[in-house]
């Protein structure tokens, strides 16, 4: 009884907050200060403000508490307002508070060079609940808390922390449900408070220590991780097999640049501790700077046509043509959470199949007019191998509803080879604008056509059939994180020929090699009493390679049933059952 009503609780903590809260608009300041335009550069817009330790913290400060205050409310989670906050190397007395679409980084080359005196806030706006506590990212500082004091990173989905030391302890929750995340090139002197935290994947960090966590709890290539004892909920991989770290912004005698990590292979712990002094890089002059309220599709395709890189500054992009990526080696970064969205119909951004591209920062919503994707690399059967140069995608975020109206058959179609993706959440809205069956439609998350893909946290949530399709030979997916559909309103609305629902992960019968860890599944079915055969599909062979599964029925119809994990096997999920795990 006791474990049932814990359940209980969890689950009305998590649905209490994918329902619209109402809030006044006048109840929060939406007005800057006057003296707030001293602190932006002609070079970013409006919607960047530059930071120098010599300035009044008083002043920074109130600038950062307005900013959140506008930013923090529920009003603000589909909103159109984005911001970056840049800090110049030095030591600043200030608390960073980070609500939705504020992107927080410091401009020095190792995350010591930017040290905050004070603590790192995301909290919950009601009951400690951040389960919708998306959109929003810090990078590349250092915070020291006051004796005593905790950070508190209470964040869900599409809110990454990136080279970021914390000296002092950090509670991934607001004494609240939570549905994160990710953690990656970072360094926590003290502990690690994961409290309710459904899942989290943290990657090449360096850990004084981890307490906590419900169901899924990934670490790769983290030398103090805790012990794995699955399904306690802890999954270790000692080494990160493949990676390049995200591209970041510094400032130094030269100017504003882009440092371009190396490919490091079988790495464990931070990057830039030993860091190699050979680093690529780019000033930013050589950029084209793409602004929100001036450049469209053309501008921006004329840019790329001449060999540039682009650097996006915060700001929604209403594109009706593709972007097209035919340059090896291009690099596309954004700042502040740009968000681009199709406008015709059209693809948001198409890569050729080319080396060395380089994708990151970016949210991708789909529009009124239906896609058949939003981002596509690689054209279909694309040949070519890009093993000693892969193209990487960092933090890219895509939206089918919620924001607007919008329909997509899928989201990211990846055609070529040797692609590696960094973080990703894809995700077709349960809660917001535009959100119905019939309303913002979209077939699938992910779809996997190349061969040897790499995904390191992959959130795939709410499609109509397969959240997650692999049809390339040789995937690797390391941490997975899925609901299924919340809304199908028939059974027969949510099968196909003799099969009850849809897998949530799904590799195609012509596979022959593909590999998972960690996978956390979940159900919310609110209408129909649907049933699902299975929440994992591979071809039989392959089953003994999907490592560390768990299926949790969290609430909705009481007839609605995950019947097994994987292939007819593993435990069935219900009202009664509500969780099941394999190794």
């Amino acid at each position: 009884m006791k474990n049932k009503l814990v359940i209980s609780l969890i689950t009305l903590l998590f649905l209490s907050n994918h329902v619209s809260i109402a809030q006044s608009v006048n109840a929060y300041p939406t007005s800057l200060p006057a003296y707030a335009v001293k602190y932006n550069n002609t070079m970013f817009g409006e919607n960047v403000f530059i930071f120098d330790p010599i300035m009044d913290m008083k002043e920074i400060q109130t600038l950062i508490d307005t900013l959140y205050n506008q930013q923090h409310p529920r009003i603000s989670e589909f909103g159109l307002k984005r911001y970056a906050l840049l800090f110049k190397p030095g030591t600043y007395q200030l608390d960073l508070k980070i609500g939705y679409y504020m992107h927080i980084l410091g401009l020095g080359e190792s995350p010591d060079d930017v040290v905050i005196n004070g603590v790192l806030v995301s909290k919950g706006e009601r009951n400690g609940n951040v389960t919708c506590n998306f959109w929003r990212s810090v990078e590349n500082l250092t915070i020291v808390p006051p004796k005593g004091a905790a950070n508190i990173w209470g964040v869900s989905q599409a809110a990454p922390m990136r080279r970021v030391h914390i000296k002092g302890d950090i509670l991934l929750h607001d004494n609240g449900w939570a549905s994160g995340g990710f953690l990656a090139d970072s360094k926590i002197d003290g502990t690690v408070f994961a409290g309710g935290q459904q899942q989290w994947f943290s990657r090449n960090v360096d850990l004084g220590k981890w307490e906590g966590g419900q169901w899924n709890m990934m670490f790769v290539g983290v030398p103090n991780a805790p012990a794995e004892n699955w399904p306690g909920p802890y999954t270790v991989i000692k080494e990160m097999p493949i990676i390049r770290e995200k591209p970041y912004l510094i400032l130094n005698e030269s100017g504003y640049m882009i440092k371009i990590p190396k490919l490091k292979k079988n790495s464990a712990g931070v990057s830039w501790i030993n860091r190699d002094k050979n680093e690529a890089v780019l000033s930013l002059r050589d950029f084209y700077m793409v602004r929100p309220n001036t450049d469209n599709s053309e501008s921006i395709n004329a840019a790329l046509s001449k060999g540039k890189n682009l650097f996006f500054e915060p700001g929604v992009y209403r594109l009706d043509k593709s972007l097209k990526v035919t340059r090896p080696g291009t690099l596309m970064i954004g700042v502040g959470m740009p968000t681009l969205i199709s406008d015709n119909g059209n693809p948001v951004i198409e890569v050729s199949d080319i080396d060395g591209v380089t994708i990151c920062g970016l949210t991708i919503d789909a529009g009124k007019i239906p896609s058949e994707t939003l981002f596509m690399v690689g054209e279909p059967n694309s040949t070519k191998s890009h093993a000693k140069n892969p193209t990487f995608l960092f933090d890219i975020f895509f939206r089918v509803g919620g924001s607007g109206e919008g329909k997509t058959s899928s989201c990211m179609i990846i055609n070529s080879k040797n692609v590696i993706v960094d973080h990703t959440w894809l995700w077709r809205a349960d809660h917001g604008k535009n959100v119905g069956w019939d309303k913002n439609t979209s077939k699938n998350g992910l779809i996997v056509n190349g061969d040897k893909v790499t995904v390191y946290g992959l959130f795939c949530e709410h499609f109509q059939e397969y959240q997650t399709l692999w049809n390339g030979n040789d995937g690797k997916v390391y941490f997975y994180q899925s609901e299924m559909p919340y809304d199908p309103p028939t059974v027969d609305a949510w099968k196909h020929d003799s099969v009850g629902g849809y897998a949530s992960y799904k590799v195609s019968d012509g596979v022959t090699k593909h590999e998972a860890w960690g996978l956390g599944i979940y159900c919310v079915f609110y209408k129909a009493p649907v049933i699902v055969d299975n929440t994992i599909e591979t071809p039989v062979t392959l089953g003994k390679d999907i490592h560390h599964k768990i299926i949790f029925w969290l609430n909705g119809n009481k007839e609605s049933v995950m019947k097994s994990i994987i292939n007819g096997k593993g435990g069935q999920v219900d009202f009664s059952k509500r969780k099941a795990t394999m190794d």
